[in-house]
Protein backbone atom coordinates (compact mmCIF):
# COMPACT_ATOMS: atom_id res chain seq x y z
CA UNK A 1 0.00 0.00 0.00
CA UNK A 2 1.35 3.04 -1.14
CA UNK A 3 2.12 5.98 1.21
CA UNK A 4 -0.68 9.22 1.03
CA UNK A 5 0.19 11.88 -1.00
CA UNK A 6 1.29 14.85 1.66
CA UNK A 7 -1.37 16.98 2.40
CA UNK A 8 -0.67 20.63 0.75
CA UNK A 9 0.32 23.61 2.93
CA UNK A 10 -2.77 25.40 4.54
CA UNK A 11 -4.09 27.92 2.25
CA UNK A 12 -5.30 30.12 4.78
CA UNK A 13 -2.16 30.67 7.17
CA UNK A 14 0.10 33.12 5.49
CA UNK A 15 3.90 33.04 5.90
CA UNK A 16 5.43 36.01 6.84
CA UNK A 17 8.94 37.35 5.90
CA UNK A 18 11.49 38.16 8.24
CA UNK A 19 11.60 41.70 6.01
CA UNK A 20 7.95 42.10 7.27
CA UNK A 21 8.39 41.46 10.52
CA UNK A 22 11.03 43.57 10.85
CA UNK A 23 8.93 46.08 9.25
CA UNK A 24 6.24 46.29 12.03
CA UNK A 25 8.48 46.44 14.84
CA UNK A 26 7.34 50.01 16.44
CA UNK A 27 11.37 50.94 17.11
CA UNK A 28 12.26 50.17 13.89
CA UNK A 29 12.42 54.19 13.35
CA UNK A 30 14.15 55.27 16.56
CA UNK A 31 17.13 52.84 15.79
CA UNK A 32 17.43 54.03 12.04
CA UNK A 33 17.37 57.78 13.49
CA UNK A 34 20.28 56.90 16.35
CA UNK A 35 22.18 55.35 13.91
CA UNK A 36 21.55 58.91 11.65
CA UNK A 37 22.44 61.08 14.15
CA UNK A 38 25.25 58.81 15.08
CA UNK A 39 26.38 59.16 11.76
CA UNK A 40 25.84 62.83 11.48
CA UNK A 41 27.72 63.72 14.85
CA UNK A 42 30.36 61.47 13.88
CA UNK A 43 31.09 63.35 10.77
CA UNK A 44 30.43 67.41 12.62
CA UNK A 45 31.06 66.63 16.31
CA UNK A 46 34.40 66.70 18.25
CA UNK A 47 35.90 63.50 18.58
CA UNK A 48 35.28 64.18 22.57
CA UNK A 49 31.42 63.93 21.79
CA UNK A 50 32.29 59.54 22.10
CA UNK A 51 34.47 59.39 24.23
CA UNK A 52 33.37 57.87 27.88
CA UNK A 53 32.67 61.18 29.54
CA UNK A 54 31.33 62.58 26.08
CA UNK A 55 29.09 59.18 26.22
CA UNK A 56 28.53 60.19 29.84
CA UNK A 57 27.46 63.52 29.45
CA UNK A 58 25.21 62.96 26.77
CA UNK A 59 23.35 59.78 28.35
CA UNK A 60 22.49 61.79 31.37
CA UNK A 61 20.19 64.03 30.05
CA UNK A 62 18.59 61.33 28.10
CA UNK A 63 18.21 59.04 30.71
CA UNK A 64 16.24 61.59 32.75
CA UNK A 65 13.86 61.98 29.85
CA UNK A 66 13.62 58.78 28.82
CA UNK A 67 12.29 56.95 32.48
CA UNK A 68 9.68 59.95 31.61
CA UNK A 69 9.30 59.08 27.80
CA UNK A 70 8.70 55.53 28.74
CA UNK A 71 5.56 55.92 31.15
CA UNK A 72 4.49 58.54 28.37
CA UNK A 73 4.72 55.70 25.78
CA UNK A 74 3.10 52.97 28.08
CA UNK A 75 0.26 55.60 28.59
CA UNK A 76 0.01 56.50 24.76
CA UNK A 77 0.45 52.47 23.95
CA UNK A 78 -3.11 52.47 26.19
CA UNK A 79 -4.73 54.67 24.11
CA UNK A 80 -4.32 58.21 26.34
CA UNK A 81 -1.32 60.91 27.33
CA UNK A 82 -0.23 62.98 29.77
CA UNK A 83 0.58 66.41 29.16
CA UNK A 84 0.98 67.60 32.97
CA UNK A 85 4.07 65.02 33.34
CA UNK A 86 6.01 67.94 33.71
CA UNK A 87 4.15 69.73 35.99
CA UNK A 88 4.34 66.43 38.03
CA UNK A 89 8.11 66.48 38.09
CA UNK A 90 8.00 69.92 39.92
CA UNK A 91 5.25 68.77 42.22
CA UNK A 92 6.62 65.65 43.36
CA UNK A 93 9.98 67.55 43.84
CA UNK A 94 7.90 69.88 46.24
CA UNK A 95 6.55 67.14 47.86
CA UNK A 96 10.19 65.02 48.37
CA UNK A 97 12.14 68.07 49.22
CA UNK A 98 9.65 69.19 52.06
CA UNK A 99 9.90 64.95 53.15
CA UNK A 100 13.46 65.14 53.90
CA UNK A 101 14.17 69.09 54.66
CA UNK A 102 10.70 70.19 56.25
CA UNK A 103 9.56 67.00 58.06
CA UNK A 104 13.00 65.35 58.27
CA UNK A 105 12.09 62.35 57.16
CA UNK A 106 14.81 59.44 56.18
CA UNK A 107 14.65 58.32 52.41
CA UNK A 108 13.33 55.24 53.10
CA UNK A 109 9.56 56.92 54.37
CA UNK A 110 10.54 60.45 51.85
CA UNK A 111 10.96 57.81 48.98
CA UNK A 112 8.08 55.69 49.46
CA UNK A 113 5.18 58.49 50.05
CA UNK A 114 6.82 60.50 47.30
CA UNK A 115 5.74 57.48 44.63
CA UNK A 116 2.51 57.31 46.58
CA UNK A 117 1.39 60.61 46.81
CA UNK A 118 1.94 61.04 43.07
CA UNK A 119 0.56 57.53 42.12
CA UNK A 120 -2.51 59.53 44.06
CA UNK A 121 -2.18 62.28 41.91
CA UNK A 122 -2.29 60.41 38.42
CA UNK A 123 -4.96 58.15 39.99
CA UNK A 124 -7.33 61.60 39.98
CA UNK A 125 -5.87 62.01 36.82
CA UNK A 126 -7.13 58.70 35.28
CA UNK A 127 -10.36 58.80 37.09
CA UNK A 128 -11.40 62.10 35.75
CA UNK A 129 -10.55 60.99 32.30
CA UNK A 130 -12.56 57.49 32.99
CA UNK A 131 -15.56 58.92 34.88
CA UNK A 132 -16.08 61.83 32.83
CA UNK A 133 -15.60 61.09 29.30
CA UNK A 134 -13.14 64.02 28.75
CA UNK A 135 -10.02 63.27 26.58
CA UNK A 136 -7.40 62.73 28.19
CA UNK A 137 -5.62 65.87 26.53
CA UNK A 138 -8.09 68.53 28.47
CA UNK A 139 -7.99 67.18 31.58
CA UNK A 140 -4.18 66.50 31.47
CA UNK A 141 -3.57 69.85 30.25
CA UNK A 142 -5.88 71.44 32.97
CA UNK A 143 -3.83 69.52 35.84
CA UNK A 144 -0.29 71.33 33.58
CA UNK A 145 -1.36 74.58 35.29
CA UNK A 146 -3.20 73.20 38.01
CA UNK A 147 0.34 71.28 39.12
CA UNK A 148 2.26 74.28 38.51
CA UNK A 149 0.38 76.99 40.05
CA UNK A 150 0.28 74.34 43.31
CA UNK A 151 3.73 73.51 42.94
CA UNK A 152 4.62 77.70 43.12
CA UNK A 153 2.50 78.28 45.80
CA UNK A 154 3.58 75.26 48.12
CA UNK A 155 7.36 76.32 47.37
CA UNK A 156 6.55 79.80 48.81
CA UNK A 157 4.66 78.25 51.86
CA UNK A 158 7.49 75.73 52.66
CA UNK A 159 10.03 78.34 52.90
CA UNK A 160 8.49 81.51 53.90
CA UNK A 161 8.08 83.35 50.43
CA UNK A 162 10.90 81.99 48.32
CA UNK A 163 10.44 79.52 45.32
CA UNK A 164 13.22 77.26 45.39
CA UNK A 165 13.88 75.18 48.62
CA UNK A 166 16.78 74.28 49.59
CA UNK A 167 18.94 72.15 51.71
CA UNK A 168 18.11 68.25 50.48
CA UNK A 169 21.94 67.61 49.77
CA UNK A 170 22.37 68.04 53.77
CA UNK A 171 19.32 66.61 54.56
CA UNK A 172 20.17 63.22 53.07
CA UNK A 173 23.90 63.21 53.83
CA UNK A 174 25.21 60.09 54.61
CA UNK A 175 21.40 57.55 54.44
CA UNK A 176 22.16 54.70 53.03
CA UNK A 177 19.87 55.05 50.34
CA UNK A 178 20.94 58.38 48.83
CA UNK A 179 23.77 56.35 46.62
CA UNK A 180 20.49 54.69 45.09
CA UNK A 181 19.26 57.73 43.66
CA UNK A 182 21.98 60.36 43.71
CA UNK A 183 25.57 60.68 42.46
CA UNK A 184 27.40 57.81 39.91
CA UNK A 185 27.45 54.33 40.91
CA UNK A 186 30.69 51.37 40.41
CA UNK A 187 33.05 54.63 41.94
CA UNK A 188 35.07 51.32 42.51
CA UNK A 189 35.65 50.22 39.17
CA UNK A 190 36.40 53.26 37.86
CA UNK A 191 38.92 54.43 40.07
CA UNK A 192 40.64 50.72 39.23
CA UNK A 193 40.08 51.07 35.85
CA UNK A 194 41.64 54.79 36.00
CA UNK A 195 44.71 52.77 37.86
CA UNK A 196 45.36 50.44 35.27
CA UNK A 197 45.08 52.78 32.40
CA UNK A 198 42.21 51.58 31.12
CA UNK A 199 39.97 55.32 31.42
CA UNK A 200 41.10 58.80 30.87
CA UNK A 201 42.70 60.16 34.07
CA UNK A 202 43.18 63.67 34.85
CA UNK A 203 46.74 64.31 36.31
CA UNK A 204 45.69 63.81 39.98
CA UNK A 205 45.35 60.15 38.61
CA UNK A 206 41.47 60.64 39.22
CA UNK A 207 39.29 58.94 36.34
CA UNK A 208 37.32 61.45 34.05
CA UNK A 209 34.33 59.98 34.57
CA UNK A 210 33.85 58.68 38.32
CA UNK A 211 31.29 56.45 37.68
CA UNK A 212 27.77 55.78 35.93
CA UNK A 213 25.64 58.18 36.90
CA UNK A 214 23.10 56.48 38.75
CA UNK A 215 19.54 57.71 36.17
CA UNK A 216 21.07 55.91 33.39
CA UNK A 217 21.16 52.76 35.23
CA UNK A 218 17.49 53.31 36.41
CA UNK A 219 16.74 54.36 32.22
CA UNK A 220 17.84 50.73 31.05
CA UNK A 221 16.24 48.70 34.10
CA UNK A 222 12.91 50.70 33.50
CA UNK A 223 13.15 50.08 29.76
CA UNK A 224 13.67 46.56 30.32
CA UNK A 225 11.00 45.74 33.16
CA UNK A 226 8.21 48.40 30.42
CA UNK A 227 9.53 46.03 27.52
CA UNK A 228 9.26 43.08 29.52
CA UNK A 229 5.62 43.79 30.81
CA UNK A 230 4.31 44.72 27.51
CA UNK A 231 5.93 41.48 25.28
CA UNK A 232 5.64 39.10 27.65
CA UNK A 233 2.87 39.66 30.08
CA UNK A 234 -1.09 39.30 29.89
CA UNK A 235 -1.05 43.05 31.51
CA UNK A 236 1.05 43.95 28.13
CA UNK A 237 -1.94 42.50 26.28
CA UNK A 238 -4.56 44.53 28.08
CA UNK A 239 -2.43 47.63 27.50
CA UNK A 240 -2.46 47.13 23.93
CA UNK A 241 -6.26 46.15 23.91
CA UNK A 242 -7.22 48.74 25.89
CA UNK A 243 -5.16 51.48 23.61
CA UNK A 244 -6.41 49.74 20.02
CA UNK A 245 -10.56 49.06 20.91
CA UNK A 246 -11.66 49.49 24.38
CA UNK A 247 -14.73 48.00 23.18
CA UNK A 248 -13.87 44.94 22.01
CA UNK A 249 -11.06 44.92 24.93
CA UNK A 250 -14.39 45.38 27.26
CA UNK A 251 -15.83 43.34 25.86
CA UNK A 252 -13.38 40.06 26.13
CA UNK A 253 -12.76 40.93 30.07
CA UNK A 254 -9.89 43.16 29.65
CA UNK A 255 -10.15 45.63 33.30
CA UNK A 256 -9.59 48.50 30.79
CA UNK A 257 -10.48 51.20 33.09
CA UNK A 258 -8.23 49.48 35.57
CA UNK A 259 -5.74 49.49 32.64
CA UNK A 260 -6.02 53.47 32.33
CA UNK A 261 -5.95 54.41 35.46
CA UNK A 262 -2.89 52.33 36.13
CA UNK A 263 -0.96 53.83 33.28
CA UNK A 264 -2.04 56.95 34.49
CA UNK A 265 -0.53 56.03 38.13
CA UNK A 266 2.77 54.54 36.49
CA UNK A 267 3.36 57.97 34.23
CA UNK A 268 2.96 60.14 37.31
CA UNK A 269 5.48 57.83 39.95
CA UNK A 270 8.28 57.92 36.21
CA UNK A 271 7.41 61.52 37.00
CA UNK A 272 8.23 60.92 40.91
CA UNK A 273 11.50 59.36 40.12
CA UNK A 274 13.19 61.73 38.05
CA UNK A 275 11.71 64.56 40.45
CA UNK A 276 13.87 62.69 43.46
CA UNK A 277 16.70 62.07 41.04
CA UNK A 278 17.37 65.84 39.72
CA UNK A 279 16.28 67.18 43.08
CA UNK A 280 18.89 65.01 45.11
CA UNK A 281 21.90 65.72 42.31
CA UNK A 282 20.75 69.75 42.91
CA UNK A 283 20.37 69.63 46.79
CA UNK A 284 17.03 71.70 46.23
CA UNK A 285 13.96 72.01 44.26
CA UNK A 286 12.18 75.37 42.50
CA UNK A 287 8.44 75.46 40.99
CA UNK A 288 10.20 75.45 36.93
CA UNK A 289 11.55 71.66 37.29
CA UNK A 290 10.41 69.19 34.73
CA UNK A 291 9.20 72.71 32.70
CA UNK A 292 8.18 71.41 28.77
CA UNK A 293 9.21 67.78 29.92
CA UNK A 294 5.92 67.08 29.42
CA UNK A 295 6.09 67.29 25.12
CA UNK A 296 9.66 66.30 24.74
CA UNK A 297 8.66 62.89 26.41
CA UNK A 298 5.91 62.94 23.94
CA UNK A 299 7.96 63.41 21.30
CA UNK A 300 10.89 60.79 22.47
CA UNK A 301 7.75 58.40 22.43
CA UNK A 302 6.28 59.15 19.03
CA UNK A 303 9.74 59.09 17.57
CA UNK A 304 10.33 55.53 18.87
CA UNK A 305 7.13 54.39 17.21
CA UNK A 306 3.73 54.96 19.53
CA UNK A 307 1.02 56.41 17.98
CA UNK A 308 -1.13 59.24 19.73
CA UNK A 309 -4.46 56.63 18.48
CA UNK A 310 -2.99 53.84 20.94
CA UNK A 311 -2.73 50.45 20.61
CA UNK A 312 0.74 50.50 19.07
CA UNK A 313 4.66 51.37 20.24
CA UNK A 314 7.05 50.09 22.58
CA UNK A 315 9.18 50.75 25.52
CA UNK A 316 12.25 50.27 23.44
CA UNK A 317 11.20 52.90 21.04
CA UNK A 318 10.47 55.46 23.37
CA UNK A 319 14.30 54.36 25.35
CA UNK A 320 16.21 54.72 21.75
CA UNK A 321 14.15 58.11 20.84
CA UNK A 322 15.21 60.07 24.61
CA UNK A 323 19.08 58.79 23.22
CA UNK A 324 18.18 60.49 20.06
CA UNK A 325 17.15 63.77 22.45
CA UNK A 326 20.26 63.58 24.82
CA UNK A 327 22.99 63.09 21.58
CA UNK A 328 21.04 66.11 19.93
CA UNK A 329 20.49 68.29 22.65
CA UNK A 330 24.24 67.77 24.17
CA UNK A 331 25.95 67.05 20.56
CA UNK A 332 25.47 70.41 19.22
CA UNK A 333 27.68 71.73 21.67
CA UNK A 334 30.54 69.98 20.37
CA UNK A 335 29.94 71.42 16.57
CA UNK A 336 30.01 74.63 15.21
CA UNK A 337 26.27 74.66 14.88
CA UNK A 338 24.36 77.53 17.14
CA UNK A 339 22.22 75.84 19.68
CA UNK A 340 19.08 77.51 18.88
CA UNK A 341 18.79 74.80 16.04
CA UNK A 342 18.03 72.46 18.43
CA UNK A 343 14.34 72.84 18.35
CA UNK A 344 14.06 72.59 14.52
CA UNK A 345 15.98 69.45 14.60
CA UNK A 346 13.66 67.65 17.00
CA UNK A 347 10.80 69.44 15.63
CA UNK A 348 11.68 67.79 11.94
CA UNK A 349 12.54 64.56 14.10
CA UNK A 350 8.92 64.16 15.15
CA UNK A 351 7.49 64.93 11.81
CA UNK A 352 10.06 62.58 9.87
CA UNK A 353 9.17 59.78 12.61
CA UNK A 354 5.45 60.03 12.50
CA UNK A 355 5.56 60.05 8.60
CA UNK A 356 7.91 57.25 8.52
CA UNK A 357 5.71 55.43 11.11
CA UNK A 358 2.37 56.12 8.98
CA UNK A 359 3.89 55.25 5.10
CA UNK A 360 5.47 51.54 7.60
CA UNK A 361 2.33 50.87 8.97
CA UNK A 362 0.36 51.35 5.91
CA UNK A 363 2.53 49.27 3.77
CA UNK A 364 3.13 46.13 6.27
CA UNK A 365 -0.82 46.17 6.79
CA UNK A 366 -2.31 46.89 3.34
CA UNK A 367 -4.07 50.50 4.87
CA UNK A 368 -5.12 53.08 2.52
Amino acid sequence: MSDAAPTDADERVKKESFFSKLMKKPELGAIAGVILVTLFFLATADEAMFSLSGIMNFMTPAAQLGILAIGAAMLMIGGEFDLSIGSMVAFAGLFFAACVVTWGLPLVLAIPLTFVFSACVGAINGTIVIRSGLPSFIVTLAFLFILRGLSLVGLKWATGGATQLRGVRDAVEGDWLAPFFSGDAFGGLFNWLATNGFVDTFKSGAPKVPGIPVEILWFILIALIATYILLRTPVGNWIFAAGGDKTAASNSGVPVNRVKISLFMLTACCAAMVAIITVMDAGSTDARRGFQKEFEAIIAAVIGGCLLTGGYGSAIGAFFGSIIFGMVVIGLTYTNFDQDWFQVFLGSMLLIAVLFNNAIRKRVTGER
